[in-house]
């Protein structure tokens, strides 16, 4: 099989799916920033607006789950760089969509459509750049990209910073811009290279993207599973304690109101430069399985000192966001390790699938969430207990992976050497 690698960290096929995964998150995360102002034009209540925010981010994540189904099988089958081209295409027209939306079932709606295309970007995208960097720059060129990409949080935040006006109306213009910079993207990834790894099977007789193939063998699907719910804790912090850090806020008498875009933008902000310093840390210790039970530390101090702000004040929560965001800064790393445990012929669907089933799992973790509300009659105990259940799954699913650091990629899965 052809082996023929961008030897550069720099390369431009990293720059590009940086710059992509820029515009994904700015695209992903744009409604949990500006979901207050949006909702509130509607003539929504607070509690209305905390329900209904919960169903739009869980309408959108099932998309992404979909999606990540879709484009995935599409990765192995046509090619990384035709879903890239088509997954941004079918975000940016949503972006645009979601900038007449009139109330909340189109919102809903239109959030779905959205997230079915935001769910081919990161995985294709690493795919790539897996298969292109040699194995001992793997994990520092896809912390690049993920670390570059997750500051499209900060600037979606700025972005409804400068549009969105006191009296709620400016939020469309946020989806406009979304919308357009996922078209400018087109432009530059008319001279990004498909991958050799991928090329080189294109026309060969085998399964490709045989999605069905991952549940068939029962060591494929424990490395999938596992995958999986090592990315558990990840949207817990976002989709639960960063998204509805207003409400929790509240809950237990921070001095202020908490604006919860200032607190994506706070989260992601050290998530970038978490994501970014994990691959470092992969490469020192030579491990990816190692480097992931530091951050899970990081996180669960994080959430202990999230659930310790009684009577806090706004600074305190904003500096717990921060190191919540910077231990769930493990993103790349595991998508990466979900790329490295299979062959060249399911990788993208592998690469593809998992990140979004995590995303599409924030629906669980909301029903759960939801439950020990009912169960307990107390807000912040079933936010504290949710966190220790995925955190718990986070770290035995790591224990119970494979170190895959050394891999080498040129193989094929499911057929003989």
């Amino acid at each position: 099989m052809t082996n023929n690698r961008q030897q550069s960290v720099f390369s431009l096929a990293v720059i590009v799916a940086a710059l992509g995964y820029f515009v994904d998150i700015y695209d992903l995360l744009l409604f949990s920033i500006i979901r207050i102002p949006s909702l509130r034009s509607f003539g929504l209540n607070d509690d209305q607006i905390a329900k209904d925010g919960l169903f739009i981010i869980n309408i959108q994540m099932l998309g992404l789950l979909v999606g990540g189904i879709l484009w995935g099988v599409l990765g192995d089958k046509k090619g990384r760089l035709k879903v890239l081209f088509a997954s941004i295409i079918l975000y940016s027209l949503g972006n645009i969509a979601n900038g007449f939306v009139q109330d909340v079932n189109q919102y809903a709606l239109v959030r779905f459509i959205t997230g079915i295309g935001l769910a081919g970007e990161l995985g294709a995208g690493i795919t790539l750049v897996t298969e292109l960097l040699p194995k001992e720059k793997r994990g520092i060129g896809t912390s690049f990209v993920a670390g570059i990409g997750l500051t499209g949080a900060v600037f979606a935040f700025f972005m409804k910073q400068l549009f969105v006006q006191p009296d709620n109306t400016g939020w469309r213009t946020c989806y406009f811009i979304g919308g357009g910079l996922g078209f400018l993207l087109l432009l530059l990834r008319v001279s990004v290279l498909e991958s050799g790894m991928f090329k080189s099977i294109e026309k060969a007789e085998i399964s490709k993207g045989n999605f069905f193939m991952l549940f068939s063998n029962k060591t494929r699907f424990r490395k999938y599973l596992t995958s999986i719910l090592i990315g558990l804790p990840n949207w817990y912090v976002i989709g639960i304690l960063i998204t509805f850090s207003k409400e929790f806020g509240t809950k237990m008498n921070v001095q202020g109101i908490v604006d919860p875009g200032k607190s994506v933008m706070v989260s992601y902000a050290a998530i970038s430069v978490g994501d970014i310093l994990i691959g470092f840390v992969s490469k020192w210790l030579k491990s990816r399985k190692k480097a992931l039970y530091i951050f899970y530390v990081i996180s669960a101090l994080g959430v202990l000192w999230f659930f310790n702000l009684n009577g806090a004040s706004l600074t305190e929560l904003y500096m717990a966001c921060a190191l919540l965001g910077f231990g769930t800064g493990f993103w790349a790393i595991f998508v990466t390790m979900a790329a490295e445990q299979f062959g060249t012929n399911i990788r993208a669907t592998v690469a593809t699938t998992v990140p979004n089933m995590v995303r599409g799992s924030l629906n669980l973790v909301s029903l759960l969430f939801a439950w020990l509300q009912v169960k307990t009659g107390n807000y912040l105990q079933a936010g504290w207990t949710t966190g220790i259940v995925v955190l718990v799954i986070g770290v035995t699913s790591v224990f119970l992976s494979d170190e895959t650091y050394h891999k080498d990629l040129d193989y094929l899965e499911g057929v003989p050497a």
